[in-house]
């Protein structure tokens, strides 16, 4: 591939909602660039970009993919990124690497909820866009219907450029809206006025000389038009609307000189800030060669064969194959092997990557995903990417012993490549939990352990780490005495066990009076109450919010020993707990919702149905903000439930809070399902 100016080079990302059309349509792009000499079909799994098993498993994206093709002396970095949402982190390091945008919709479905989140992360990250209507060619596809949408949805900005020719089976082609050369069928003719009408009068409103001349009635010409939407396209005023279908190979070069004509190179976009780490203080940095060092991280993978794959987008200065670099982040020097302009699954090796440019590097052994390399003498440091939290937790368990050995490593280089997975020990429940965006998420993860990482799991929901403590202070005595041979056991306590308030914890004080109990024999009192406690007689949960107190006992002068002690100090705490009213805790979470307002009513009935407490409500600009407590129990699955009640629209936090008494219908549930457990194992 030729060396390209920064003004010469297009980063662009494809967003839509599922199953709209992405992935052919990059095929497409890359067919007619002649980057790829087959078409392949995302039914076949032979895509440049789902390379994965598990994309043509699924038929559907699950990782970004770089897809770099060349186009009338422009180079293009098309990034095709998931529609699915379970893997929005993708989207989120796609937007960040990107410049503009191609928002793709199908022309049967219409706008749907994935189309407008897409359209809010773009705004989010203030990206020019195109809005390309796929699927022309589709049974029921109805290109009017979804301009009419689009307008509905995102506003009138969104003004078509191009009308198709015919539609469905009878599809033919797309005519230009602003070149007078084409010649439609006149059965279009008055449509093509109308819109063409429409187009000059949206684009003059947004240029001041231009306006004047609309409005004295002088026609304006197709450049001033041309020039004019570049421009108004590139300052977010005005998004074009093009048609087509991806399938049918019709639309596809218009839509690739469109990225050229209207979407901006990374010169365009003008200057990043950046931390200067000597100084402390943000810098404005030029997307030039001669200016300093700085690149992004945006997306890390761990290849079994080729070892950890670094992609990284050079906003400024060079970075050069062979070479030394500091990364700011970490604070350490990173040695740079070969650079690699990639193409799916591809790899091509090239010199250099030039500021505005995208490719990667094999093997850096420090760096990861929205780390800044720069250079040593001027350190750089860019906003990292923001991920969303993770909503959603499973437990992950091996199926072997020697899954066990290698599943702390594996899943820290699954998390180290994808930010939206969190994974930790509950120290509570002995459980390896993953955090994820859902679940097939979740199953997607298990799939690339066993592929890259040779580790089959079992994925289950976690465990409650559920507490037991008393309602009433009781005393309890046991006597441990044992007659053999020898020496015999013997062992005297009374304890005193009182409920303390949620949140203390477990206590034990020795209040002995009279040397009843020797005094180096109380830690091993101590002990077996603290063995005691980590186990309930209810379910078998630990003990908490109680307050152990050896107040007498007895002993014997030759039977009397540690280990007496400790087994008469358990027994007798599981004696008091039984006689204590013992109660089941259970963790209670703060929750806070964010939904569209017309989705409150079922989200309000699908947290009273899960025992919730509503704490407050704050609506405003159609959206509702909840503020709720529920039990964790009644949670694990909320991020499925609120995805389907609000359409993919709704998004929560949850937060450990405290724990409260579980109601008593709720008990005996939890207690049969303790006793399972065992049995299960």
């Amino acid at each position: 591939m030729e060396k390209y100016r920064t003004e010469q080079i297009r980063n662009v990302v494809l967003l839509s909602h599922t199953n709209a059309g992405k992935t052919s349509l990059c095929e497409n792009m890359l067919f007619q660039a002649k980057a790829i000499s087959r078409l392949g079909r995302v039914d076949d799994g032979t895509t440049t970009s789902d390379y994965e098993p598990e994309e043509t498993k699924r038929k559907i994206s699950i990782n970004l993919s770089l897809l770099p093709f060349e186009w009338n002396k422009t180079k293009v970095n098309l990034i095709d990124s998931p529609g699915y949402p379970d893997f929005v982190g993708e989207v989120k390091a796609a937007l960040r690497a990107a410049d503009g945008a191609i928002v793709v919709v199908s022309a049967a479905s219409g706008v749907e909820v994935g189309t407008e989140l897409v359209w809010k992360y773009a705004d989010d990250r203030v990206l020019p866009r195109i809005l390309f209507v796929n699927k022309i060619d589709r049974e029921n596809a109805d290109f009017f219907k979804t301009v009419e949408q689009l307008s509905t949805k995102f506003g009138r900005k969104c003004v078509p450029i191009q009308l198709p020719i015919g539609a469905e089976s009878k599809f033919e082609g797309v005519v230009d809206l602003i070149s007078k050369t084409a010649k439609p069928p006149s059965s279009l003719a008055d449509k093509i006025a109308a819109f063409r009408e429409k187009l000059v009068e949206s684009v003059a409103e947004t240029d001041d000389s231009l306006i004047t001349k609309y409005l004295e009635g002088t026609e304006l010409t197709e450049d001033e038009v041309r020039r004019a939407l570049r421009a108004a396209t590139i300052n977010g005023k005005l998004v074009p609307v093009l048609a087509g279908s991806a399938l049918q190979s019709k639309g596809i070069a218009e839509l690739m000189e469109s990225i050229l004509n209207y979407l901006p190179s990374p010169k365009d976009k003008g200057k990043v800030t950046a931390k200067n780490a000597q100084t402390q203080q943000d810098e404005e940095i030029e997307p030039d060669e001669s200016a300093p060092l700085a690149a992004l991280v945006f997306k890390t993978t761990a290849d079994p064969y080729v070892g950890k794959l670094t992609y990284l987008r050079v906003y400024s200065g060079v970075i050069k194959s062979d070479s030394s670099v500091w990364n700011a982040t970490k604070k350490r020097a990173e040695r740079i092997g070969q650079l690699y302009m990639i193409r799916g699954k591809s790899q091509e090796a090239v010199p250099q990557i030039t500021a505005g440019d995208i490719g990667a590097v094999a093997k850096l052994a420090e760096t990861g995903t929205s780390d800044t390399l720069c250079s040593k003498d001027h350190p750089l440091s860019l906003a990292p990417i923001e991920f969303p939290l993770p909503s959603l937790s499973v437990a992950v368990h091996p199926t072997t012993k020697a899954d066990l050995d290698k599943l702390g490593s594996s899943l820290t280089r699954l998390t180290e490549e994808d930010l939206t997975l969190a994974v930790r020990k509950d120290l509570d429940t002995a459980e390896t939990v993953l955090s994820g965006m859902g679940e097939s998420h979740f199953e997607v993860s298990a799939e690339k352990m066993k592929r890259k990482f040779g580790v089959e799991v079992r994925i289950e929901p976690p465990k409650i780490p559920y507490r037991e403590t008393i309602t009433m202070p009781v005393e309890a005595e046991y006597k441990h005495k044992k007659q053999t041979g020898g020496h015999g056991q013997y062992g005297h306590v009374w304890l005193r066990l009182e409920p303390l308030p949620r949140g203390s914890g477990a206590e034990f004080t020795a209040k002995v009076v009279g040397g009843s109990v020797p005094k180096n024999y109380i830690p091993a009192v101590e002990k077996g109450v603290n063995e005691g406690l980590k186990e309930g007689g209810l379910a078998g949960y630990p003990i908490t919010d109680m307050k152990v107190t050896l107040f007498d006992g007895s002993y014997h002068a030759v039977d009397s020993s540690e280990i007496s002690f400790k087994i008469a100090a358990s027994y007798a705490l599981k004696k008091g707990m039984s006689q204590g009213q013992p109660v089941l805790l259970e963790p209670i979470m703060n929750i806070h919702i964010t939904i569209p307002d017309n989705f409150t009513g079922d989200v309000m009935s699908d947290l009273n149905s899960k025992r919730a407490r509503v704490m407050g409500m704050s609506p405003g600009g159609g959206i509702n903000h909840i503020d709720a407590q529920a039990p964790l129990a009644e949670m694990l699955r909320y991020a499925t439930d609120l995805r389907a009640i609000t359409q993919g629209r709704g998004t929560y936090t949850m937060e450990y809070s405290h724990y409260e008494q579980v109601p008593p219908h709720v008990v005996q549930k939890i207690i049969a399902e303790s006793k399972k457990e065992p049995e299960k194992a």
